[in-house]
């Protein structure tokens, strides 16, 4: 049942009469988990290149539009009819081959965050393993490691979402209460030195265009936006509560993160020298592993492992469940003009597209791709699925003209920018 008008008074339920459950709390702890991953591991980095006024200038630009269009695109897929995958809600909106177009961009987008989370603790995990002693050589360097690792996250990100929250819900709080604590114990080690100087107009603009893919990445959990309508839609019969209750926790998940990644990032910021961050590029390994690695204390060492790891690994959980949907969605969308869609659906697709993922992943991260040249140049593909195509249904589709308003401005804006940023980053 389509919600339409009647989502227009979404926020106007009583609070008292649809209560904050451990359901509300587990999927604001995978958003939470969604964001705190790669964005903000190799955010300080950027900001260690860039420099801090740089990054608040970026951030400046995205937060508010990250507020927004992560509303937008979660309320334009709250109206669809069809909520069964990203691309049956677009079928909806602009017919199956739209669907298939599309969807294919929004499985680009996921595929950015999963390969990135698989690279990153493939390597940061051996890097750990090697700094502890664990191991002497890198484990990374076989592809066998990278399977096994691959393959035991994948298993239990497709157990669904109620598992995840036993799962990755402790992660996510450790992770959550690391961030913290790492931003305070970091006090101590800032050195003002490591602000750079604001430099020449022009390029400063150019810095702050090419940086805003990392304030981006740092609090968006736009892929997991999905998943969490389909499974409210699911457990709920009125659409108007389930509606409610996915806002809300959309809502929550986003003002803990603002003020938590924004001081995390400053106290970061003041302790990674621009050599450091030139390492970690040099070595395509996050800033954490470098930290540990340089700065004395071992509890320092166990905190950023535990952030590290533990936010690599609850954001792909996050991430698989959206990926592994768009993965499944257009393989229905394709399947079915040539088959009956009653057939095509069950286990055996859920196993074919499990390990086609699991495959797909363990080549990329043998392949050893730039992580943070892979959040750059796959940006653009953000800007059309998360900022323009949420703008372009609101003003194309009329049962979504109730969404209307001058923030959607600001994120066909903001859209455009990030479609500018790898242009720039690779002409820099």
């Amino acid at each position: 049942m389509a919600i339409n008008q009647a989502s227009l008074g979404v926020y106007s339920i009583p609070k008292k009469k649809i209560p904050f459950t451990g359901y509300d709390v587990g999927w604001v702890f995978l958003c939470i988990g969604m964001a705190i991953g790669s964005g903000i591991i190799f955010m300080p980095v950027q900001i260690g290149l860039k420099g801090l006024w740089v990054f608040i200038s970026a951030v400046a630009l995205s937060y508010p539009a990250v507020y927004f269009l992560q509303n937008l695109f979660l309320r334009t897929l709250i109206q669809s009819e069809e909520c069964e995958n990203y691309v049956s809600t677009i079928s909806h909106y602009l017919g199956k081959n739209w669907g298939v177009f599309l969807g294919v961009l929004y499985l680009i987008m996921l595929m950015a965050a999963i390969v990135t989370y698989a690279t990153s603790i493939t390597y940061d995990s051996a890097s750990y393993l090697q700094s502890f002693g664990v191991t002497e050589g890198l484990l990374s360097e076989h592809t066998w490691y990278g399977l096994v690792l691959i393959t035991a996250l994948v298993v239990i990100s497709s157990q669904g979402e109620r598992v995840l929250f036993k799962v990755a819900g402790p992660m996510v709080a450790i992770k959550f209460g690391v961030v913290v604590a790492l931003g305070v114990v970091m006090i101590p080690y800032w050195d003002f030195g490591n602000l750079h100087a604001v430099g020449e107009v022009g390029s400063f603009l150019v810095d702050v265009l090419v940086t805003l893919p990392f304030a981006l990445f740092s609090i968006l959990y736009v892929q997991i936006l999905n998943p969490m309508n389909i499974a409210y839609r699911k457990l709920e019969s009125d659409p108007v509560v389930a509606a409610y209750r996915s806002v809300r926790a959309n809502r929550v998940a986003f003002i803990i993160l603002a003020i938590s990644v924004l001081f995390f990032a400053v106290s970061f910021s003041f302790s990674i020298s621009k050599s450091q961050a030139e390492e970690a590029v040099l070595h395509n390994v996050s800033a954490l592993a470098i930290v540990a690695k340089v700065m004395p204390g071992e509890w320092v060492k166990v905190m950023s492992l535990l952030l590290n790891v533990f936010a690599i690994m609850s954001a792909f959980f996050g991430v698989y469940l959206g990926f592994h949907e768009a993965v499944r969605g257009l393989l229905v969308n394709l399947l079915s003009r040539v088959l009956n869609e009653e057939t095509i659906r069950g286990k055996a697709l859920d196993y074919f597209a499990a390990a086609g993922i699991v495959a797909f992943l363990v080549w990329w991260v043998a392949a050893n791709f730039s992580s943070m040249l892979i959040l750059q140049l796959m940006v653009p593909i953000f800007g059309i699925t998360a900022c323009l195509v949420p703008c372009y249904l609101v003003f194309k589709v009329k049962s979504l003209a109730n969404l209307k308003s001058p923030s959607n401005y600001y994120v066909a804006f903001y859209g455009v920018l990030l479609l500018a940023s790898p242009m720039l980053k690779i002409l820099e």
